[in-house]
């Protein structure tokens, strides 16, 4: 197959250059990435400047930009051949729950899927990671899965691996996203002028973790694999919402 991977810890960070390294084994790859990290950037497109992409030393290519528009950049002009999906990752941190509408590493892979390639997101259950070849060997013996039963190209999975070493992960969970408590707040701190700025807080502890969610998965040393959509609709809150309008709106009023 032909993988792009990208990221948003940035082309340097040791998660991709892992990635890179077990998945070129038996792929050809192109890696396209951000310059530098950036964790939280959610689904943004840069377009009020012009992006520049470079050429590293180890053959990556990083952007001045966000993990979108890597991914964009990527599939749109700037490689020569389409690849057949995109991988995002490894990150280091878990991406489960509430996580997956502010991380760069999901935003990356969702670009993917909005240009119309299947996607992987691979994230790791730690912030100071060990076991970076468990969710590279992860995601390659799940790529093998994917050549004998291809994904549809609307398929975005979200993936995070425990941080052990690979004896003990006890296998594959097809999981849905539990949530967390409200994020701590925010740290204020003053600067040596004395001008106060602000930190935002870490995130809460899960909340939603009970059996079938990822959080759950991950504690029980299973790779969880969420099945993601783009679609936001809340469909079972349509009916309730038109017959609220209806009942209190009019064409004199509106």
């Amino acid at each position: 197959m032909h993988i792009l991977l990208s990221n948003d810890d940035g082309y340097l960070a040791p998660g991709l250059r892992i990635l890179a390294e077990t998945l070129a084994q038996r792929h050809t790859i192109a890696v396209v990435a951000p310059e530098r990290n950036r964790s939280g950037a959610s689904n943004s497109l840069t377009l009020e400047r012009p992006l520049r992409v470079e050429l590293a030393e180890n053959g990556f290519y990083y952007v001045n930009g966000t993990p979108t528009d890597c991914v964009h950049l990527a599939i749109t002009g700037l490689l020569d051949q389409e690849p057949d999906m995109v991988v995002s990752g490894i990150n280091a941190g878990a991406n489960m729950g509430d996580d997956v509408l502010y991380s760069g590493t999901v935003a990356a892979a969702m670009e993917g899927r909005f240009l119309g390639l299947p996607a992987l997101a691979v994230s790791l259950n730690a912030f100071t990671p060990e076991y970076f070849d468990t969710a590279a060997r992860a995601v390659a013996e799940f790529i093998d899965l994917l050549e004998t039963r291809p994904l549809t190209q609307t398929t975005i999975l979200n993936m995070n691996v425990p941080d052990v070493p690979w004896g003990k992960i006890q296998g594959l969970r097809a999981t849905r996203l539990g949530n967390r408590h409200k994020s701590e707040g925010v740290i204020k701190q003053a600067d040596p002028r004395g001008d106060m700025m602000y930190w935002v807080g870490p995130p809460g502890a899960a909340q939603d973790a009970g059996e079938g969610t990822d959080f759950h998965a991950v504690e029980s040393n299973y790779i969880s694999i969420t099945p993601l959509q783009i679609d936001l609709t809340r469909y079972d809150s349509l009916k309730a919402l038109d017959d609220w309008l209806t009942t209190r709106s009019s064409p004199d009023r509106l």
